[in-house]
C-alpha cells in the first residue's frame, strides 16, 4: 500500500467510487462538452489578468502597513508626564507636606486658636477678593 491510500478514509472511498459510477452513466458527447468547458474554463483563470488590476492588488497590504504605521506613531510620540504628580497644580501640597512633617507647627495647630484657620481657608477659597 503507498501513503497515499492509507490515508484515503472511508468516506473518500465510496465519494470516488460514487463519482466514477456517474461519469460512467454519462454519454461520450456530453463528456466530452464538459471537459471541453473545463479546459476553457482552466485556461482562462490561468490567462493574466488585466494591467488595470495591477495597481488595486496591493491596496490591502498598503493598508494595512498604513493602519500598523499609524498606531506606531500615535503610540511612540506620546508625551511622557514631566511632572511629579505632588508638585501639580499648586505648591499648595508641598507646603502642607512641610507642616505635616514639622511637629512645632502641628502643636500649633492642635493647640492653637481654630478660628485663625477657618478665617484663612475662607480667604483662599473667596474668588476675586483682594486684599487693599
Amino acid at each position: 500500500m503507498s501513503p497515499d491510500s492509507e490515508r484515503v478514509t472511508e468516506f473518500e472511498q465510496h465519494s470516488r467510487v460514487v463519482l466514477e459510477e456517474s461519469v460512467a452513466r454519462i454519454d461520450g458527447h456530453v463528456r466530452s462538452r464538459l471537459n471541453q468547458a473545463r479546459q476553457s474554463a482552466v485556461a482562462e483563470a490561468a490567462a493574466r489578468r488585466p494591467t488595470f488590476w495591477r495597481p488595486f492588488t496591493f491596496v490591502p497590504t498598503a493598508g494595512a502597513l498604513a493602519a500598523a504605521l499609524l498606531v506606531t506613531m500615535a503610540l511612540w510620540h506620546r508625551q511622557p508626564h514631566l511632572e511629579l504628580p505632588v508638585t501639580e497644580g499648586a505648591h499648595s501640597t508641598v507646603e502642607d507636606l512641610d507642616l505635616l512633617a514639622d511637629s512645632e507647627g502641628l502643636d500649633l495647630m492642635e493647640g492653637g486658636d481654630n478660628s485663625f484657620y477657618e478665617w484663612a481657608v475662607d480667604q483662599a477659597d473667596a474668588p476675586g477678593e483682594t486684599d487693599g
